[in-house]
């Protein structure tokens, strides 16, 4: 690194043989970037993603108001945001979910379908600005 640049800092980094090589975000220049991230899933420990589109849609962003949390940022703070569908039938009820979580304002978005094998439904990816926001984004 050289002496003139600003670190960048890593959260959730993968462990070695992770199938999943990325970090959970990483923070830079006052910035930072969410990994694409669903909701949980993990029936052996009895987390479900979500029983509809609505509950994935909020289960993934309490996910990434966790991931964001970490990295110093909130969910408030989101200035770009994208959503991943695997069904264009679920987009109105993505939306009807989504909107509820950003009630100071709704970050810039675009949305695209998955582009890898997944049983998720909904997935997001987000950048913030670093610093805690007033209220978290909690609806």
């Amino acid at each position: 690194m050289h002496m003139d640049q600003e670190p960048i800092d890593f959260f959730g980094r993968p462990e070695a043989g992770s199938p999943r090589p990325f970090s959970a975000a990483t923070r830079a220049g006052g910035l930072v970037f969410v990994s694409g991230h669903s909701a949980p899933h993990d029936p052996a420990r009895g987390i479900d993603r979500g029983e509809t589109p609505a509950d994935e849609v909020r289960n993934a962003l309490a996910h990434i108001r966790g991931i964001l949390t970490e990295a110093g940022s909130a969910l408030d703070r989101v200035v770009q945001m994208t959503m991943l569908i695997t069904d264009p039938a679920d987009y109105a009820a993505c939306n009807a979910e989504y909107v509820k979580h950003f009630p100071g304002g709704l970050p810039a978005r675009h949305t695209a379908r998955f582009g890898v094998p997944t049983q998720a439904r909904v997935a997001f990816s987000c950048i913030a600005l670093a610093g805690d926001g007033d209220q978290g984004g909690k609806p």
